[in-house]
Protein backbone atom coordinates (compact mmCIF):
# COMPACT_ATOMS: atom_id res chain seq x y z
CA UNK A 1 0.00 0.00 0.00
CA UNK A 2 1.42 2.97 -0.82
CA UNK A 3 0.55 6.74 -1.04
CA UNK A 4 1.12 9.58 -3.76
CA UNK A 5 2.35 12.09 -1.00
CA UNK A 6 4.90 10.47 1.69
CA UNK A 7 7.57 12.54 3.42
CA UNK A 8 10.91 11.37 2.00
CA UNK A 9 9.79 10.23 -1.28
CA UNK A 10 6.56 10.55 -3.58
CA UNK A 11 4.68 7.49 -4.47
CA UNK A 12 5.66 8.35 -8.48
CA UNK A 13 9.18 7.83 -7.72
CA UNK A 14 8.69 4.82 -5.42
CA UNK A 15 7.14 2.60 -8.20
CA UNK A 16 9.89 3.76 -10.47
CA UNK A 17 12.27 2.43 -7.74
CA UNK A 18 10.37 -0.77 -7.23
CA UNK A 19 10.08 -1.99 -10.28
CA UNK A 20 13.90 -1.36 -10.90
CA UNK A 21 14.45 -4.22 -8.78
CA UNK A 22 13.96 -7.73 -10.45
CA UNK A 23 13.15 -9.06 -7.50
CA UNK A 24 10.01 -6.86 -6.59
CA UNK A 25 8.47 -7.28 -10.45
CA UNK A 26 5.64 -9.07 -9.77
CA UNK A 27 4.72 -7.24 -6.26
CA UNK A 28 1.28 -5.69 -6.35
CA UNK A 29 1.34 -2.26 -5.20
CA UNK A 30 -2.01 -0.53 -4.29
CA UNK A 31 -2.03 3.42 -4.35
CA UNK A 32 -4.12 4.83 -1.44
CA UNK A 33 -4.40 8.37 -1.68
CA UNK A 34 -6.62 11.06 -1.68
CA UNK A 35 -5.36 12.65 -4.65
CA UNK A 36 -8.15 11.84 -6.95
CA UNK A 37 -7.03 13.74 -10.46
CA UNK A 38 -7.33 11.09 -13.42
CA UNK A 39 -3.66 12.37 -14.57
CA UNK A 40 -1.89 11.14 -11.40
CA UNK A 41 -4.01 7.53 -11.58
CA UNK A 42 -2.29 7.08 -15.09
CA UNK A 43 0.57 8.34 -14.40
CA UNK A 44 0.68 5.57 -11.24
CA UNK A 45 -0.45 2.86 -13.51
CA UNK A 46 2.24 3.37 -16.26
CA UNK A 47 4.74 2.73 -13.57
CA UNK A 48 3.87 -0.24 -12.53
CA UNK A 49 0.78 0.33 -9.84
CA UNK A 50 -1.51 -2.77 -9.68
CA UNK A 51 -4.06 -0.63 -8.50
CA UNK A 52 -5.65 3.28 -7.44
CA UNK A 53 -7.96 3.84 -4.69
CA UNK A 54 -9.08 7.26 -3.49
CA UNK A 55 -9.62 8.37 0.38
CA UNK A 56 -11.38 8.06 1.66
CA UNK A 57 -12.02 4.55 1.66
CA UNK A 58 -14.10 1.20 2.49
CA UNK A 59 -12.10 -1.15 4.71
CA UNK A 60 -14.29 -3.92 2.79
CA UNK A 61 -13.66 -3.04 -0.32
CA UNK A 62 -9.90 -2.21 0.83
CA UNK A 63 -9.35 -5.85 2.10
CA UNK A 64 -11.14 -7.46 -1.14
CA UNK A 65 -8.47 -5.76 -3.73
CA UNK A 66 -5.80 -6.81 -1.16
CA UNK A 67 -7.00 -10.38 -1.42
CA UNK A 68 -7.09 -10.22 -5.21
CA UNK A 69 -3.82 -8.98 -6.05
CA UNK A 70 -2.33 -11.70 -4.02
CA UNK A 71 -4.24 -14.34 -5.46
CA UNK A 72 -3.10 -12.97 -8.84
CA UNK A 73 0.44 -12.58 -7.77
CA UNK A 74 0.11 -16.37 -5.86
CA UNK A 75 -0.95 -17.48 -9.60
CA UNK A 76 1.36 -16.14 -11.24
CA UNK A 77 4.22 -17.54 -9.03
CA UNK A 78 2.89 -20.44 -9.63
CA UNK A 79 2.71 -20.41 -13.50
CA UNK A 80 6.25 -19.51 -13.16
CA UNK A 81 7.42 -21.83 -11.28
CA UNK A 82 5.79 -24.63 -13.45
CA UNK A 83 7.44 -22.93 -16.42
CA UNK A 84 10.74 -23.54 -14.88
CA UNK A 85 10.21 -27.14 -14.25
CA UNK A 86 8.83 -27.29 -17.94
CA UNK A 87 12.42 -26.14 -19.04
CA UNK A 88 14.06 -28.17 -16.53
CA UNK A 89 12.47 -31.62 -17.75
CA UNK A 90 13.27 -30.07 -21.60
CA UNK A 91 17.12 -29.41 -21.41
CA UNK A 92 18.00 -32.09 -17.71
CA UNK A 93 18.34 -35.90 -17.93
CA UNK A 94 16.04 -36.77 -14.97
CA UNK A 95 18.71 -39.24 -13.41
CA UNK A 96 22.14 -37.52 -13.25
CA UNK A 97 20.24 -33.82 -13.73
CA UNK A 98 23.05 -32.77 -16.00
CA UNK A 99 21.71 -31.64 -19.56
CA UNK A 100 20.03 -34.38 -21.64
CA UNK A 101 21.28 -35.70 -25.12
CA UNK A 102 19.12 -33.28 -27.27
CA UNK A 103 20.18 -29.80 -25.43
CA UNK A 104 24.03 -30.77 -25.28
CA UNK A 105 23.81 -31.23 -28.80
CA UNK A 106 22.07 -27.66 -29.46
CA UNK A 107 24.44 -25.92 -27.12
CA UNK A 108 27.46 -27.87 -28.28
CA UNK A 109 26.67 -27.09 -32.33
CA UNK A 110 25.88 -23.13 -31.08
CA UNK A 111 29.44 -23.46 -29.55
CA UNK A 112 31.17 -25.09 -32.60
CA UNK A 113 29.69 -22.54 -34.99
CA UNK A 114 31.23 -19.64 -32.59
CA UNK A 115 34.48 -21.23 -32.79
CA UNK A 116 34.75 -21.61 -36.21
CA UNK A 117 33.21 -18.00 -36.71
CA UNK A 118 35.98 -16.96 -35.36
CA UNK A 119 38.74 -18.84 -34.98
CA UNK A 120 38.32 -19.74 -31.63
CA UNK A 121 39.38 -22.79 -29.90
CA UNK A 122 36.97 -26.09 -28.97
CA UNK A 123 37.61 -29.11 -26.64
CA UNK A 124 35.07 -32.17 -26.97
CA UNK A 125 35.83 -35.25 -24.73
CA UNK A 126 33.22 -38.52 -25.10
CA UNK A 127 33.54 -40.05 -21.58
CA UNK A 128 32.38 -44.07 -21.22
CA UNK A 129 31.78 -45.95 -17.99
CA UNK A 130 33.96 -49.38 -18.13
CA UNK A 131 32.11 -52.40 -17.45
CA UNK A 132 28.92 -50.78 -17.04
CA UNK A 133 27.10 -53.43 -18.00
CA UNK A 134 28.12 -55.93 -15.37
CA UNK A 135 27.00 -53.74 -12.46
CA UNK A 136 23.94 -53.95 -13.83
CA UNK A 137 23.90 -57.40 -14.52
CA UNK A 138 25.50 -58.53 -11.15
CA UNK A 139 24.12 -55.89 -9.05
CA UNK A 140 20.76 -54.64 -10.72
CA UNK A 141 19.33 -51.37 -12.13
CA UNK A 142 19.70 -49.68 -8.95
CA UNK A 143 22.94 -49.89 -8.41
CA UNK A 144 23.47 -49.06 -12.38
CA UNK A 145 21.31 -45.82 -11.74
CA UNK A 146 23.44 -45.08 -8.62
CA UNK A 147 26.76 -45.57 -10.14
CA UNK A 148 25.80 -43.08 -12.70
CA UNK A 149 24.75 -40.68 -11.05
CA UNK A 150 27.57 -40.84 -8.81
CA UNK A 151 30.12 -40.22 -11.98
CA UNK A 152 27.91 -37.11 -13.09
CA UNK A 153 28.10 -35.67 -10.32
CA UNK A 154 32.22 -36.50 -9.94
CA UNK A 155 31.97 -34.98 -13.63
CA UNK A 156 30.05 -32.02 -12.41
CA UNK A 157 32.23 -30.61 -9.65
CA UNK A 158 36.03 -30.82 -11.01
CA UNK A 159 35.10 -29.21 -14.57
CA UNK A 160 35.47 -25.23 -14.98
CA UNK A 161 32.96 -22.30 -15.39
CA UNK A 162 32.53 -22.21 -19.24
CA UNK A 163 32.36 -26.11 -19.71
CA UNK A 164 29.70 -27.72 -20.36
CA UNK A 165 28.66 -31.86 -19.42
CA UNK A 166 25.67 -33.76 -20.87
CA UNK A 167 24.77 -37.18 -20.80
CA UNK A 168 25.47 -38.52 -24.15
CA UNK A 169 23.16 -41.60 -23.50
CA UNK A 170 23.43 -45.07 -21.21
CA UNK A 171 26.80 -45.06 -19.48
CA UNK A 172 27.91 -42.43 -21.88
CA UNK A 173 28.89 -38.82 -20.48
CA UNK A 174 30.14 -35.43 -23.47
CA UNK A 175 31.88 -32.82 -22.06
CA UNK A 176 32.33 -29.29 -23.95
CA UNK A 177 35.15 -26.94 -23.14
CA UNK A 178 35.66 -23.93 -24.84
CA UNK A 179 38.82 -21.79 -25.68
CA UNK A 180 40.49 -25.15 -25.21
CA UNK A 181 43.30 -26.73 -26.84
CA UNK A 182 44.04 -30.51 -26.88
CA UNK A 183 46.94 -30.63 -23.86
CA UNK A 184 44.58 -28.31 -21.74
CA UNK A 185 41.67 -31.07 -22.36
CA UNK A 186 44.16 -34.00 -22.17
CA UNK A 187 44.95 -32.16 -18.33
CA UNK A 188 41.28 -32.23 -17.45
CA UNK A 189 40.43 -35.72 -18.66
CA UNK A 190 43.17 -37.35 -16.52
CA UNK A 191 41.85 -35.15 -13.34
CA UNK A 192 38.32 -36.60 -14.12
CA UNK A 193 40.00 -40.11 -14.63
CA UNK A 194 41.77 -39.97 -11.33
CA UNK A 195 38.96 -38.74 -9.54
CA UNK A 196 36.43 -41.98 -10.55
CA UNK A 197 39.58 -44.19 -10.12
CA UNK A 198 40.13 -42.99 -6.78
CA UNK A 199 35.91 -43.58 -5.98
CA UNK A 200 34.23 -46.44 -4.93
CA UNK A 201 30.59 -47.46 -4.51
CA UNK A 202 29.48 -49.73 -2.24
CA UNK A 203 27.03 -52.51 -2.08
CA UNK A 204 25.78 -55.12 -0.08
CA UNK A 205 28.94 -54.40 1.54
CA UNK A 206 31.43 -54.92 -0.87
CA UNK A 207 33.79 -51.86 -2.25
CA UNK A 208 33.19 -51.77 -6.32
CA UNK A 209 35.69 -49.56 -8.15
CA UNK A 210 34.89 -47.43 -11.17
CA UNK A 211 36.97 -46.58 -13.81
CA UNK A 212 36.32 -44.86 -17.33
CA UNK A 213 37.72 -44.47 -21.03
CA UNK A 214 37.69 -41.18 -22.42
CA UNK A 215 38.32 -40.18 -26.12
CA UNK A 216 39.09 -36.26 -26.82
CA UNK A 217 39.35 -33.99 -30.29
CA UNK A 218 39.25 -30.57 -30.69
CA UNK A 219 38.61 -28.05 -33.15
CA UNK A 220 40.45 -26.38 -35.10
CA UNK A 221 41.55 -29.40 -37.09
CA UNK A 222 41.98 -30.31 -40.93
CA UNK A 223 39.17 -32.25 -41.77
CA UNK A 224 36.87 -31.05 -39.03
CA UNK A 225 34.27 -28.75 -40.96
CA UNK A 226 31.20 -30.06 -38.94
CA UNK A 227 30.15 -30.51 -35.15
CA UNK A 228 29.64 -34.01 -35.53
CA UNK A 229 33.40 -34.64 -37.32
CA UNK A 230 34.03 -33.18 -33.91
CA UNK A 231 31.96 -35.79 -32.06
CA UNK A 232 33.21 -38.87 -35.03
CA UNK A 233 36.55 -38.31 -32.95
CA UNK A 234 36.64 -38.23 -30.20
CA UNK A 235 34.00 -41.59 -30.40
CA UNK A 236 36.11 -43.06 -32.28
CA UNK A 237 39.36 -42.05 -29.93
CA UNK A 238 36.65 -43.64 -26.99
CA UNK A 239 36.43 -46.85 -28.90
CA UNK A 240 40.63 -46.85 -29.39
CA UNK A 241 40.11 -46.19 -25.70
CA UNK A 242 38.50 -49.24 -25.00
CA UNK A 243 40.24 -51.36 -27.14
CA UNK A 244 43.63 -50.93 -25.32
CA UNK A 245 42.34 -51.57 -22.05
CA UNK A 246 40.06 -49.17 -20.72
CA UNK A 247 40.97 -46.73 -17.71
CA UNK A 248 42.63 -44.64 -20.08
CA UNK A 249 42.47 -41.51 -22.35
CA UNK A 250 42.92 -41.78 -26.20
CA UNK A 251 43.67 -38.52 -28.00
CA UNK A 252 41.69 -38.16 -31.78
CA UNK A 253 44.79 -39.58 -34.10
Amino acid sequence: LCDLLMPRIDGLRFLVHLRGKSEYNDTPVIMLTGVGDVKYKLQSFNRGASDYITKPFDAGELKARVRTHLEIKNLHDELREKNRQLEELATTDGLTKIYNRRYFLEILDLEFQRAKRYGSKLAFIMIDVDDFKSFNDNYGHLLGDRILADVARILRENIRMPDQIGRYGGEEFSLMMPETDIAGAQSMAERLRRNIEEFSVYERGEELKLTISIGLAAYPRNGVETVDDLIKLADDALLEAKREGKNRIKVAA
